[in-house]
């Protein structure tokens, strides 16, 4: 593949994988915490977000080799806040995840007309990042009442 901005997209891609990475520490550390009436639900959920960010780490990784590169061994920082309430835990995954979709346009923005198969797959991650972004709005609604 010939990208005249590779550097920059690997670049990118590992800082995706290291934010992906982050979010199965930040996910799983929130499954343990959850408590309450909503603990069984939260915590299945919590788990899938883990298991699934650590899937698109890999992809990001296997994005990051294809081009040539090397994969990071880091992930990125995450700050503890001490609030374990489902109410912050949620609002605190709605944060991850908006960054997530903001590191993702990054990628889209960086691959327009290089790639088409970097920009469909940073499109679609978006896409998904969106839809759990959309699902704990959800879940906080019932919150409010």
């Amino acid at each position: 593949m010939s990208i005249k901005n590779k550097n920059k997209i690997i670049d990118i891609l590992n800082e995706i994988m290291k934010y992906e990475l982050s979010g199965v520490v930040r996910y799983t550390h929130y499954a343990l915490m959850v408590t309450g009436r909503d603990r069984l639900s939260l915590t299945q959920f919590f788990k899938e977000q883990a298991t699934e960010s650590l899937l698109h780490a890999q992809q990001a990784g296997e994005l990051v080799t294809g081009l040539g590169g090397h994969p990071s061994l880091e992930i990125s920082i995450i700050e503890e806040s001490n609030k374990h309430n489902s109410i912050e835990l949620l609002n605190e995954s709605a944060a991850h995840e908006k960054n997530a979709v903001s590191l993702y346009k990054d990628l889209v923005n960086e691959v327009d007309g290089e790639s088409i198969y970097l920009e469909e797959y940073g499109r679609e991650m978006i896409k998904t990042e969106e839809i759990h972004s959309i699902e704990i709005q959800k879940m906080l609604k019932d919150f409010s009442i």
